[in-house]
Order: C-alpha cells, then structure tokens, then sequence
C-alpha cells in the first residue's frame, strides 16, 4: 500500500493482473489533450477574429471620404511646383524652395496652455490667444505658422510638443528682392500668383491646373521675361538715386525696344520685396508705369507734332504766330518761357511753345485730333502680359478746349508706358507694337504691328528730338556717343480742384542712338523739389540727367556702339 502512494494517481488502483492500473492512466492523458486542443482552438479563433476586425477596419478606412477641414488644402496643392522665372539671359527672378509648415492635430494636444508655452519661446511674434484657441478646438487639424526657418523647425522639433507636426510646403523665393518686383509680382502663401507676371503666369492654366489637383511635385520648365536683369538693375538704381536727390514722393521709368516692344526693364519707386510683401497694397507702392495714369504734360507734343506733319497740313519748313497768348473759353494759353515771336515748326518743339503746337493741333481739327490719339493706343486701355494696367481718361466729348489743352499735355491722363510704346512708333518708322514682358522677336513683332505714321514723319520726329537735346530743354540727357534725343514734360499737377505751378509730375521722353533709334527711355520724377540754389524743379533739370545716367550705364550692355566725330550728323537735317 505505501507504494503505491507514493508512485501512482489517485484513481488508479493495483488489481491482481493489472488491468485496472493501466485504465486510469490512459484516461489522464486523453484528458490532457483534449484540454490542450481546446486552448489552441480558441487562440485560433480568436486570432482569426482579430484579424478580420482589422481587415474590416482597413477596408473601411480606404473608402472613407477624406476628412475636410477649412484650414487645410490638400496635398497636391500645397506641394503644386511653380515654374522658375529667368530675365532674357538666363538668370533667376524666381523659384521654388522647399520649407516646412507647422500644424497642430487638437484632439492628441494633452494640455494647450503648455504647447502654446514651448512654441511662444521659438516664435516670438506668435499670436498667443489665437493659438491658443486652435489648439482648444474640436477640429482634428489646425494650420500653427507656414513656412518656419529650418532653424525653427529644428528648436521646435527639439521639444517633442506632442500634438503637433511638420508638413513640407514650397516657398516663392526673389533672388533680386524689390529689383523687379512690379515686373515679376509675388504669390500668396499657398504659392498661388496675385501680382505681375507670377499672376499672368496662373492665367495661362497653371492656376486652373492647381485647383483640380492636377500638378504635380516635379521641376517646371522656366518662363523666360523680357527683363534684362543688368539694365533693371541700373535703372532701379538711377531712380532710387534721383528720388533722393529730387526730394521727390515718386519715380519711375522704362527701357522699351523700338522694334520688337520689350520691355527691357521697368521700375517704379517705392516699390517692395516680393519674400516679404506686406508692403505691396500700400497706395504708394503703386506700379506707376502701367497701373496709373497722368497728364504727360509737353512730352505729348511728341504726338501733337507728329500728328500735324503726318497730316499733310503742315511741314518742317512752316511757321507759326507765337507772339500772343491763346484766350478760349475763359482760360488762357501762354508759354513758360515765351519767346514773343513767329516760331518755325521745329522752334516751336525746342522752345516747347504750349501757343505754337495749340495753332498746330487747331490746323488738324477737333476730330482728328482725338482719331490720331486713339490711333497712337493712348486713349485705349493697354494689352500687354502684366494685369494691373490702368484705363487711360479723357473728356466724354471733345471741344475745341480740350484739344487746344491735350495738344500740350492737359486734359488727357494716360499710363507712362503706353506714353513710351506710342513714342516708340514715332521712333520706329511709325510701326504701333504692343508691349511685351516676354522675349519677342522683330517677325513676331511685325505681325502685330499696326502702321499709325509715315516713315517721312517717323524721320522728322527724331531731327526733332535730337535737336531739342542739342539746343532746347533736353540738353542734361546728353550722353557722348549715344546721339540721345528726347522731349521734356513738365505738367502741373492738380491740387484741390486747380493746377499748382508749385507741384509738378516731370518727365523725360526719349530714345536712342537717334539716327537710327533702337531703345525709347521714358523716366518720371513725381513732385521733385528744386535743387539747392535753383528757383524751379522741371524736367529739364531732373528726369532729363537721370535719362543720360540710364543711357550712360546700360547703352554697352544693350549691345550699343558709341560713335564720335561728327561723321554721322550729315544723317540728321537742320532747320
């Protein structure tokens, strides 16, 4: 009996021949394995339940729709690529760059006063109650800071803030800041165009593109723009130069191809930076060469002139009574520094005679005068690539005191770019050629090219220009070599309902080499002050000078020769 106590199971009991030992321990063992095999089952079963509840799961988060949130756009959007933007020769006016955003997912943010803690020492200038308010919100996505510095990004990520991450945007970025802003434009923060050609560039089907989600991360090819970047460099900095000197609220200016319309650079000062355009709407980062219109003051007896010679009523050789000031209508028409007498045609021009080319617009005639305007794009609204373009303004019905007025440059307020693109057709052999901010050839030209003069007045018209800078008020904008000629303005500007003589808006219209013109240089200087020691601030005296230092910088650039002596002035007749 001790024996067996010690070395069989309980149930188990010896009987004579054995059989009943050998019953009980077989029973156990059926009996273990019967336990096992159901431990196994259920871990089977159990495993196949879990994998179909994740499946499931899976499954239903692939058709789900995706969650939208009013301050997120979708992905593809906010990495859509730009196209790079390049002056005519090649180099960057704008690209892309990579950067990060910095979002919040609310309902993981354990405790919002602390988040907007840690980010507050990173982001100095961060909008704490705002934040704050996100970060508190039910939405499962917030926007934090677009576009943080690599640097940002890399403090913040040093804090592990749970509840917020990084997403990678692009950025527009400008190489040459403020240098053509006017020009290229800028874009909003979601890389979208809203200004100059970066929004002309939208409006060619990008933007449509963009808002379907059909662009794509992947390099653009570059949009090419007329803009020679070494001559908007000099221009810009020749009307920073003359804004300072001239004590004036504005300048502005434009260098035009005579032959083809391409606008090889244009600046309008103050201007902005495109990286950071928070300047932009103010009313006085204006584009004022495309954007505003003005009275041109004398500059438009470029056209009175040209109109009266391409009429057939008038030649180089007439003359005209300039002894008497013009009464009409109540208003009295005198010259600024008379000369009192019989003035020829190209006197008149020199002598900038308001008098002698009123006499020469009344031999035209009311009708034909506004015709020959309108001929000239000044009195039309500007086709050109860049969107923000002014409507030009004039009288609803012509009289013959409006005529008499607009003949010098009162009465009739056209943008300063239109005013170079029709001087460009006087220059040219008289071929009217929309502006373009894209490179152009000369056969392209032509096919726009409307024909608004003759050659013959097309030729007087630059004797005419050379000489006023030879002899008349042009004289500043003598550059050697280049045979600069050109027409002063110098218009009074409105103030409180009358014409002050002591606020002017002064301006230089010219071109050159004049022999055979190539390049029309048009600046404005907005309410120059006079120089120290000088009783009057005309355009001879400040738009002229920043002319020649324009012509003076970027003629070699422009591929332009010099020519010395006098053997090509038997090219330009006197009268």
């Amino acid at each position: 009996m001790g024996f067996s106590k010690f070395f069989f199971p309980k149930k188990a009991s010896i009987s004579l021949d054995g059989h009943r030992e050998d019953i009980a321990i077989s029973s156990s063992r059926v009996s273990d394995a019967n336990r096992t095999g159901n431990r196994i089952g259920i871990a089977m079963i159990a495993f196949s339940l879990m994998c179909v509840v994740v499946g499931g799961r899976l499954v239903e988060y692939g058709l789900r729709s995706p969650e939208t949130v009013s301050s997120i756009l979708p992905s593809d959007r906010l990495l859509a690529s730009r196209p790079d933007l390049h002056d005519r020769n090649g180099e960057i006016l704008a690209t892309d760059i990579r950067t990060v955003s910095l979002y919040a997912e609310p309902h993981k943010v354990v405790d919002p006063d602390e988040v907007v803690e840690q980010l507050a020492i990173v982001l100095p200038d961060l909008d704490i109650k705002k934040t704050y308010s996100k970060l508190s919100s039910k939405s499962r996505f917030q926007w934090l800071r677009r576009q943080l510095t690599p640097g940002q990004q890399s403090e913040i990520l040093s804090r592990g803030i749970p509840g917020i991450g990084f997403r990678p945007e692009k950025r527009r970025f400008y190489p040459g800041g403020p240098t053509a802003s006017h020009v290229v434009g800028h874009v909003n923060i979601d890389n979208v165009g809203i200004a100059g050609m970066e929004k002309y560039v939208d409006e060619q089907g990008l933007g449509d593109l963009a808002s379907v989600g059909l662009t794509v991360d992947e390099a653009m090819e570059p949009v090419k723009l007329s803009i020679d970047l070494r001559v908007q460099h000099i221009l810009r900095d020749e009307l920073s130069a003359a804004m300072e000197r001239y004590r004036a609220i504005a300048t502005a200016g434009v260098v035009l191809d005579v032959h083809t319309g391409e606008v090889i650079a244009m600046s309008s000062l103050p201007d902005y930076n495109p990286n950071n355009p928070v300047d932009a709407l103010q009313k006085d980062r204006l584009n004022r060469m495309t954007a505003g219109t003005f009275e041109m003051g004398s500059t438009f007896k470029a056209f009175t002139t040209a109109m009266a010679l391409d009429s057939g009523h008038v030649s180089m050789g007439d003359s005209f009574d300039a002894r008497k000031p013009i009464r009409i209508g109540g208003f009295t028409i005198s010259d600024f520094h008379g000369k009192n007498r019989i003035l020829s045609v190209p006197e008149i021009f020199i002598y900038s005679s308001n008098i002698g080319t009123a006499k020469m617009a009344d031999v035209v005639g009311v009708e034909g005068h506004q015709e020959f305007l309108t001929r000239l794009g000044l009195l039309s609204r500007m086709q050109t690539q860049l969107p923000e373009v002014a409507t030009p303004s004039q009288p609803k019905k012509w009289k013959k005191i409006n005529s008499v007025t607009i003949s010098f440059g009162h009465g009739v307020s056209t943008t300063p770019l239109q005013t170079a693109v029709a001087a460009a057709a006087l220059m040219n052999g008289g071929k009217l050629i929309p502006p373009s901010f894209v490179p152009r050839t000369r056969e392209e030209a032509n096919q726009l090219a409307t024909k608004v003069l003759s050659d013959r007045t097309s030729q007087s018209m630059r004797e005419l220009m050379r000489m006023n800078v030879e002899q008349g008020s042009g004289r500043r904008a003598e550059v050697d070599g280049y045979w600069v000629g050109g027409k002063t303005g110098t218009a009074e500007k409105v103030v409180d309902g009358r014409y002050s003589s002591q606020v002017r808006f002064n301006a230089f219209l010219s071109a050159f080499p004049i022999d055979d013109p190539k390049y029309v240089v048009l600046v404005i200087v907005d309410e120059p002050k006079p120089e120290e020691g000088k009783k009057y601030a005309t355009a001879g005296t400040n738009a002229a000078p920043t002319v020649r230092e324009v012509v003076r910088r970027s003629a070699a650039l422009l591929g332009v020769r010099p020519k010395f002596g006098d053997g090509d002035k038997d090219r330009l007749t006197s009268y």
